[in-house]
């Protein structure tokens, strides 16, 4: 990560972390491949420790641009709640992951699939062909696990586990969290996301409010001319105490964050985004469920608008906390660092 300080998006206050990690209970691991020309890998994120089938959590996801392969959500749609961690990886990676959040449900409850309802894993993929040999497909069921067994509040972001591959605005995209504090009534809550984020042309790049992909295009003498053909997945975590339809309405807000930075949600872009509560859990097999006090809807906005920076500031951090890539075929992505070494005079003569 750079030592240049990353602009901080709004007015809000950040977690301790500044990262998803912020939400009490929710852990993160990677796994990484650095191979050559392959360079992929798979992160995981936790909602909790204890046993996510048997410990469901609420949720919900909005897809704003479906141009993707992920599997779960039509599930996550009709019963509103996680049975597993949540993993992201490549395009050609679901398949094996899907199989490993399977095993890894059946090793601990032997009756999934038999007694008990089956599992439904929850598997997320972006496109990361450019740098990494996707038809490899490196991805197993082992690097799930690692990802699994690593997971912890604090992470690396950046070039790491599934962002290894990734572009962003034509830079090195990748893994990117942040965290905002919000008041609602007098109650202190936490909103945190994590993105994937493999999205964006150049010129389109705005940064806290100031378009410096403009500048960075005219130097490239880069255009729009080529469609925007990557995609973004947005994971949010809360500890607010909210239902799975409310948990829809928040992720939709990640949208907004989305857009700030210049996405256009291309036709080719699969933009998806997901919220979870870790304020209650949904037992597996009792008959009746005890929920705690919602937030009424009239009192969301705090926390709408905490989604939208804090995944307007994850997207940033992507790009700020990732390396140089080189990969597949001599491809190579720079880090946002490497490819505007002038970045801080940039981004001061914007703000002056």
């Amino acid at each position: 990560m750079s030592a240049l300080p990353m602009p901080h998006i709004g007015v809000l206050p950040a977690g301790a972390l500044g990262t998803i990690a912020d939400v009490a209970g929710v852990t993160v691991g990677h796994s990484t491949i650095d191979n050559g020309a392959v360079q992929t890998g798979v992160t995981v994120i936790r909602p909790h420790r204890d046993d996510p089938y048997l410990r469901k959590v609420p949720a919900a996801a909005s897809v704003i641009n479906g141009f993707g392969k992920s599997i779960g959500l039509v599930q996550v749609e009709e019963l509103g709640v996680l049975e597993t961690p949540i993993a992201l990886t490549n395009t050609f990676g679901i398949a094996a992951v899907a199989q490993a959040q399977i095993r890894a449900a059946t090793a601990s409850n032997p009756q999934v699939g038999r007694e008990w309802p089956t599992v439904n894993p929850l598997v997320f993929e972006c496109n990361d062909g450019y740098l990494n040999d996707i038809q490899a497909l490196a991805v197993e069921g082992k690097h799930y696990e690692a990802a699994l067994d690593s997971s912890a509040p604090d992470f690396k972001r950046g070039s790491v586990g599934a962002g290894r591959g990734m572009s962003c605005f034509d830079l090195k995209g990748g893994i990117g969290s942040a965290s905002r504090v919000v008041k609602v009534a007098s109650s202190d809550l936490t909103v945190g996301a994590l993105v994937l984020a493999n999205f964006g042309r150049l010129p389109m790049l705005t940064i806290d409010g100031m378009p410096i992909g403009r500048e960075l295009a005219q130097r490239r003498r880069a255009t729009e001319a080529k469609p925007e053909q990557g995609s973004i997945i947005m994971i949010v975590a809360t500890d607010a105490p909210l239902d799975a339809r409310q948990l829809k309405r928040l992720s939709m807000r990640a949208a907004a964050g989305l857009a700030r930075t210049g996405s256009v949600y291309g036709h080719g872009s699969g933009d998806i985004a997901l919220a979870f509560s870790t304020a209650w859990t949904v037992p597996h097999d009792d008959d009746f469920i005890a929920t705690p006090p919602l937030v009424s809807d009239a009192r969301l906005d705090p926390l709408f608008h905490a989604c939208a920076d804090s995944v307007e500031q994850a997207i940033v951090d992507a790009l700020w906390s990732a390396a140089t890539v080189t990969g597949r075929d001599a491809h190579t992505r720079l880090s946002l660092h490497d490819a505007v070494p002038d970045l801080e005079r940039l981004l001061k003569q914007r703000t002056t």
